[in-house]
């Protein structure tokens, strides 16, 4: 039997499953190709094949947030685009915090397709004093002793970590008092956040170890 705290693992928002949340930018990826491709409808087997994944698990994710679709026609690609983009929060600006400006940061800073979906990178923050003062992604690069003001007079959502784990739950504090709604932690760390402020852990280093154990001899 799961335990208590395996079961908060699994839900997510509104008792929503993690599976399933993390499942709807997948869903929006290949629709906004689609309808780049100016392709205008599609079936949930249709959609399940490009992704694999299956029919019913298509309609069930969708069903946590309304009707979709019709039967025997299936979805409008452009309708089921705005409609997911709207959930995900696509369909507002979201500014950020960056905090850390070594190669990571200045991988993410530099990446265009965070603009192109409405995230905006609004302010950087380092403590190397030979990066203070740079630009980076169009962005100039503060001291991070600043960081705490910075949020009081410019309100954002979302602060980027990536430090080394050192520093990381410090930055994290700072951040949450400065009313940051969501941390996207790169530093290999757990974070420790109070309710109402969520953490989206990206470990790279874990990443590339499971798929090493996946291309071992004898494992498909």
């Amino acid at each position: 039997m799961a335990t208590d705290k395996e079961k908060v693992r699994t839900k997510g928002c509104d008792g929503i499953p993690f599976a399933t949340i993390r499942r709807l930018p997948v869903y929006y990826r290949y629709l906004e190709n689609l309808s780049k491709r100016e392709v205008e409808r599609i079936s949930s087997r249709e959609l399940a094949a490009k992704i694999g994944s299956n029919p019913s698990q298509i309609r069930q994710d969708l069903s946590w947030f309304g009707n979709f679709g019709q039967e025997g026609y299936g979805y409008r690609v452009d309708e089921l685009l705005r409609a997911i983009g709207r959930i995900l929060g696509l369909d507002q600006k979201t500014e950020m915090v960056l905090v850390g400006a070594g190669h990571l940061g200045r991988a993410i800073a530099n990446y265009p397709g965070f603009r192109q979906r409405g995230f905006f990178i609004k302010a950087i923050f380092d403590n190397a004093p030979e990066v203070i003062g740079e630009i980076v992604g169009g962005v100039y690069v503060q001291d991070v002793r600043e960081l705490e003001q910075y949020l009081l007079e410019n309100p954002v959502k979302i602060g980027i970590i990536t430090t080394p784990k050192e520093a990381a739950q410090e930055i994290a504090d700072i951040l949450v008092k400065g009313g940051v709604k969501g941390i996207w932690n790169f530093a290999p760390v757990s974070l420790k956040t109070p309710d109402g402020v969520a953490v989206e852990n990206v470990h790279i280093s874990e990443s590339l170890m499971a798929l090493s154990f996946r291309i071992q001899p004898g494992r498909r």
